[in-house]
């Protein structure tokens, strides 16, 4: 998706890739490079971050200096294509680590939970992230890089220059072999490590795919947002207001859209179920083309609430449910949310077009984002 420079987006719809080449007449600045008292001058550097998680600060220049290879990673936990990149990352950092590379990841929140250390810490344990990561909260190092995706590799060779872009997920064995030049380039032996795998592979037989859809007015008061399809929800912000669903067929349903019926709320990151209800006679529900579904979801501090996942009017088998689903005594499939972040609740054995309905009883039941996909390796 097209973003301005005050809007960051995902790198969801396109992998954009760019490979520059490490030359001596390369464009960029001309204090870019190797001093002759071995000082590195980056062509970026790290400012005005929060906090380190992981490791103490770190600099570019320095670890540059140091003869060491870095690549910066700018991501966001609740980003399904940010954790798509996770094992790759992984791999490289317990592959390289001792040759010459440095990874930091700069997370860079979408959500104002996602600003809170505790949650990141949390999330970075869950998913098993070992490398350096500092918080990014005011979106600092971000602006110096001229970021503009979620996420993104930026790889710096030893002379300071970047020589290496990628946004999005996807190009994992390119990336790698950039990485590997680098490092050898530094001076770094990597010819007894093996390559990694080339990554998860689309669907060859999936057709279109729904867009990320959000629930908050900051993303739906938009040119380029519109996700909720009835008009009663712009009729101002942080309204409450009793929604009526169009309760037809699923062919009846805009793609690209959500629905919702009972009492909710337009706040400016989410869309919330305004009250207590006692038999799930509320719903937030959309038409969606993929094969995964992940929904963000933030229960309060120390509470919890069930989420009852329908997929076509019913509830999903084994074989359709996500990661995170389990089933209650009357045999509905659910989700328990427990802490903030993104939950992986639908995996199709095969593409296609479905309805799916989320319902809550709980006054806390806030949605701030859904994301698809078409991997043939889950979600």
């Amino acid at each position: 998706m097209t973003t301005s420079a005050l809007q960051p987006a995902r790198g969801a719809l396109v992998a954009i890739t760019l490979a520059v080449a490490v030359l001596a007449a390369a464009c960029g600045d001309d204090d870019v490079g190797v001093a002759p008292d071995g000082t590195v001058t980056p062509e970026r550097e790290l400012t005005g971050l929060t906090a380190w998680l992981n490791s103490e600060p770190l600099t570019i220049a320095g670890e540059l200096e140091a003869g060491r290879v870095v690549l910066i990673d700018f991501w966001t936990y609740t980003c399904i294509n940010c954790i798509r990149t996770l094992p790759y990352l992984r791999e490289w950092h317990e592959k390289y680590a001792d040759s010459g590379l440095v990874i930091i990841g700069l997370h860079a929140p979408e959500f104002d939970f996602e600003h809170e250390a505790e949650n990141v810490l949390a999330a970075m344990e869950r998913l098993d992230v070992g490398w350096p990561v500092a918080q990014d909260n005011d979106f600092r190092t971000w602006r110096a890089f001229e970021n503009r995706f979620w996420p993104a590799k930026y790889l710096f060779g030893v002379d300071g220059r970047i020589r290496y872009e990628h946004f999005g997920d996807g190009q994992y064995l390119e990336t790698e072999e950039e990485i590997r030049a680098a490092l050898t380039q530094a001076g770094h032996d990597v010819t007894s490590i093996p390559l990694g795998s080339v990554g998860p592979v689309r669907d060859p037989d999936a057709g279109a795919q729904t867009r990320e859809l959000y629930g908050g007015y900051e993303r739906n008061y938009h040119v380029r947002g519109l996700y909720a399809a009835q008009d009663e929800y712009y009729a101002g912000p942080d309204l409450e207001l009793e929604y009526y669903d169009i309760d037809t067929a699923k062919r009846d349903r805009e793609h690209n859209r959500w629905y919702v019926h009972g009492l909710w709320r337009n706040e400016r990151e989410a869309i919330v179920h305004a009250r207590e209800t006692a038999n799930f006679e509320d719903y937030f529900a959309l038409r969606f083309v993929s094969r995964s579904v992940n929904v963000v979801l933030n229960p309060p501090p120390g509470a919890s609430f069930t989420v009852v996942v329908e997929l076509d009017g019913r509830a999903l088998t084994r074989e359709e449910a996500g990661a995170d689903i389990v089933y209650d005594e009357a045999g509905r499939s659910i989700i328990v949310v427990t802490e903030p972040r993104a939950y992986a609740i639908v995996e199709l054995p095969e593409w296609g077009d479905h309805e799916l309905k989320l319902r809550s009883n709980s006054d806390q039941f806030a949605i701030f984002a859904l994301t698809f996909g078409n991997y043939l390796e889950g979600a």
